[in-house]
């Protein structure tokens, strides 16, 4: 386990260096590493306490505000209760988890919340940054990841006691106390057993290794399947920055499905089998119709482009919930920035936007990969858009998926 780093003297060649390229360049945020440090030493590999990552910091929501959020229906929420018991408010026993749990999904209105008195009751809130920009701005603070992979910002607020139990996750967290006292118990996952019949997946067997309490401003780094417990200390708020594990199964799935989507109609070919006899085995699969599936399964996927593209379409996918609102094309002499709620990647021969992929090449495909990195392009810049590149942010402002900015 790691903790903050002690800082060297930079030399006068090293600091030449990483005053060209912000990747080498120490951050707070990351304990006086460079980002690429980080991803070097810690970046699924080990866990890594930053104190005062985030100095002064104050929650993206208030109280109040963030309640409200919870009972949208255009928001993600759920509300953990640890029943009253042996072990309620410590979270486990001798790494045995003993508490009862009630798990209750959104939206939930603020009649549904335990009152605020009442210890070990805990509120998610899922993808807060999609509805507040100070969490979209907090979030943004992690780009040094591919935005393929950073997911969102969940909020947990917690009162007295309040948690998850321990469990593990299949993701990178950056965890980030932003409010009150959270009491953290980390250690190396030895079984993945869970506490059958809980509505939680709870760790039967947690065993410790190391503990601290996070005040405002700390973080704690977790690489995926590392088993943690977290037991608010009075009321609380943690930010935790997640992100997306594409699972083999599943996004071959996917991918499958956007090639096929994508295949052209007009060039169909049909089975066919003249020289198909008569046969006393009805029941049994022709061996040309098997050769025919697999032969047509092969040519769907023989162009590595397609699968690309497909990929790249799947990955900006706009999250479950997400709405934009119709709007006019973009105004004269205004910049943009991107709806925090679009997701705009790219590679070597394509744009991809909210599940859409364009081809580009050229000036025009450097400027929408400047608005897919910087997520805002100037007034300037939008002015020396080509014709082509300037209706397609007309477009994409008529979807919702950029502003208008000054």
């Amino acid at each position: 386990m790691s903790t903050t780093p002690r800082r060297s003297v930079p030399t006068a060649r090293s600091t030449a260096a990483t005053a060209q390229d912000p990747l080498q360049q120490p951050t707070e945020l990351l304990g006086g590493l460079s980002p690429a440090a980080f991803m070097k030493r810690h970046w699924q590999k080990k866990p890594l306490l930053i104190r005062q990552a985030v100095p002064g910091v104050k929650p993206p929501i208030d109280r109040k505000a963030l309640f409200d959020l919870a009972g949208r229906d255009d928001v993600e929420s759920r509300l953990i209760v640890q029943a009253a018991g042996p072990g309620a408010g410590q979270g486990v026993a001798k790494g045995k988890a003993t508490a009862d749990w009630r798990l209750k999904h959104g939206p939930l209105a603020r009649r549904s919340l335990p009152p605020m008195t009442q210890p070990n009751w805990t509120l998610l809130v899922q993808g807060l940054d999609l509805h507040v920009p100070a969490a979209h701005e907090l979030l943004s603070r992690f780009r040094f990841v591919p935005d393929a992979r950073l997911d969102d910002l969940m909020i947990s607020y917690a009162t007295d006691g309040g948690g998850v139990g321990p469990h593990f996750d299949s993701y990178d967290v950056f965890l980030l106390q932003v409010h009150g006292q959270r009491k953290w118990r980390i250690g190396r996952l030895k079984d993945d057993t869970l506490v059958p019949r809980k509505p939680l997946k709870i760790l039967q067997n947690f065993e410790c290794e190391q503990e601290w309490v996070l005040e405002p401003g700390d973080m704690l780094y977790l690489p995926p399947r590392w088993a943690h417990d977290g037991i608010a200390q009075g009321e609380c708020m943690t930010c935790s920055i997640g992100f997306r594990v594409p699972e083999a199964h599943g996004l071959a799935a996917e991918l499958l499905v956007r090639i096929a989507e994508g295949l052209d109609t007009d060039q169909r070919s049909l089975y066919k089998d003249p020289q198909q006899p008569a046969t006393a085995e009805p029941g049994r699969m022709p061996a040309d119709l098997q050769a025919f599936a697999a032969d047509a399964v092969a040519r769907a996927l023989k162009d590595p482009a397609q699968v690309l593209a497909a990929l790249g379409e799947v990955m900006t996918e706009p999250k479950p919930k997400v709405w934009f609102d119709i709007a006019d094309v973009l105004p004269e002499g205004a910049g943009l920035v991107l709806h925090p709620a679009t997701r705009m990647m790219y590679d070597d021969h394509r744009i991809y936007c909210n599940g859409e992929s364009w081809r580009a090449a050229g000036a025009d495909a450097r400027l929408l990969r400047r608005l897919a990195d910087q997520r805002a392009l100037s007034a300037a810049d939008v002015a020396r858009a080509s014709t082509a590149v300037r209706d397609l942010l007309d477009q994409f402002c008529e979807d919702g998926w950029v502003l208008p900015s000054a």
